[in-house]
């Protein structure tokens, strides 16, 4: 299993980490998401298209791209 890391801007509140864990979590190939506020972060495991990650935070209104 793997890891990517996403850098997440735009997040406000606990309300968005909870979205876009669960958009996150609904891209094919991720087993889990783990997002936070500060800072605006999210590290995924599993094997997903990273660009269908950043389309998923998109989806939910935040703006995202791979770390590292």
């Amino acid at each position: 299993m793997s890891e990517i890391k996403l850098a997440i801007t735009g997040m406000t509140c606990g309300h968005c980490v909870r979205a876009t864990a669960k958009a996150l979590e609904g891209v094919p190939g991720v087993t889990k998401a783990e997002v936070t506020l500060t800072p605006g972060a999210a590290v995924i495991h599993g094997e997903a298209d990273p660009t269908a990650l950043i389309k998923a935070v998109r989806e939910e209104g935040y703006e995202a791209e791979v770390r590292g």
